[in-house]
């Protein structure tokens, strides 16, 4: 697989790269990221191998993320060749709740700051950033039709969702002839599978795009970090106190060393087995990268070239597998077989495939108690 090795976007003709550039340490603001210079450096990188997609977002570093992304893409002379993705939701003023939330004032604010800071008329992908937990999903469906049909946005997504908001907006936009949502943006890792439940399934059902953030765990998965009995030790922001940054558990670790594990046997960094990992997973369209160092996105992009030996693929599907709680623990060939009256039935849209035998039930010894 290469950078230029493109594919569409869910349900829709853009065409994105198999790995997306994040920018979100594109700029200095909040303490810690890369410098113009470096963000530059990063950005010829991917582009000059063949990548067409990235991301940022309004209130990444305080808007010089999008500064950034823009002085580029101008200088280079790229806007009809790059696909640029933003995001609104999070709030840009104290005091001011319209200015943040996912309601149409915040929405058309966003995006004409966004347009201003990105020195272009139109966003190629336009995200809610997350769940504002109190906009109708129907104002905000809405509204990016509207500024579809504008021609102020090409297509949009939703980020940072429940499964049912986003089958609930797009059975709306099906139903009413409205835009239909294109991607999702969501946390997946081999460290972070829990979207493999609903929201994939969901997603391949609707023919929406996956687009995952954070695929190395916020770098716990390039084992930069070391194990301690308080949790975890290292440079990087898994240190911050920040609840999205707790990657130190029992299960994440076990992930950690068959991945490092795997890696060695493989002859491959661990960035680039859990990269490639990834974005050869089921419903995954483009893999966001995110790099503060140009040696960093460059071993990033080595994963491409990496195939993972089908043995050492199934330690890492299973060491990180979700539990099957309920009712996701009647999805198995077992149970399956329940249904089927023990054949072998093929879902046709996905290749499903369930089979079995059902077991007679165990006679009861002389004896045993009841049941």
């Amino acid at each position: 697989m290469k950078l230029n090795e493109y594919t569409t976007l869910g349900r829709t003709g853009l065409r994105v790269s198999p790995l997306c550039l994040g920018t979100m340490g594109f700029g200095t603001k909040w303490g810690w990221g890369a410098d113009e210079k470096i963000s530059f450096e990063m950005l010829d990188l991917y582009v000059n191998g063949g990548g067409n997609f990235i991301d940022t977002a309004n209130g990444y570093q305080i808007g010089q993320s999008e500064e950034i992304v823009g002085k580029f893409v101008n200088e280079r002379k790229l806007r009809d060749k790059a696909v640029i993705a933003t995001k609104f939701t999070f709030g840009t003023e104290q005091a001011n709740p319209n200015a943040g939330g996912n309601g149409r004032k915040n929405i058309y604010n966003a995006l004409e700051a966004s347009l201003r800071r990105l020195n272009t008329d139109y966003i190629d992908l336009y995200y809610l950033h997350a769940w504002d937990m109190i906009t109708p999903v129907e104002e905000v469906v809405h509204t990016l039709t509207d500024l579809v049909r504008e021609g102020k946005i090409r297509y949009y997504g939703l980020s940072d969702t429940p499964a049912w908001y986003f089958t609930r907006a797009q059975t709306l936009a099906e139903d009413r002839g409205l835009e239909r949502c294109a991607t999702l943006q969501l946390e997946y890792s081999l460290a972070e599978r829990n979207i493999e439940r609903e929201h994939i399934p969901a997603a391949q059902e609707l023919g929406i795009g996956l687009c995952p953030w954070s695929p190395l765990a916020g770098g716990l998965l390039t084992g930069k970090y070391k194990r301690e009995a308080t949790g975890g030790s290292g440079e990087g922001r898994l240190t911050m106190p920040n609840p999205i940054f707790n990657k130190f558990t029992e299960h994440n670790w076990r992930v950690h060393d068959v991945l490092i594990d795997v890696a060695k046997k493989i002859g491959k960094s661990p960035a680039q087995v859990a990269i490639s990992w990834l974005v050869t997973q089921p419903g995954v369209t483009s893999v966001i990268l995110g790099a503060t160092k140009t040696a960093q996105l460059a071993d990033n992009l080595g994963a491409l070239d990496v195939t993972i030996p089908a043995d050492q693929r199934k330690r890492l599907d299973e060491v990180g597998a979700p539990e099957p709680v309920h009712p996701y623990n009647f999805y198995n060939p077992f149970m399956q077989s329940r249904v089927s009256g023990g054949v072998t039935v093929r879902e046709w849209r996905r290749g499903y495939l369930y089979q079995g035998t059902i077991a007679p039930p165990a006679e009861k010894k002389a004896g045993a108690a009841n049941d």
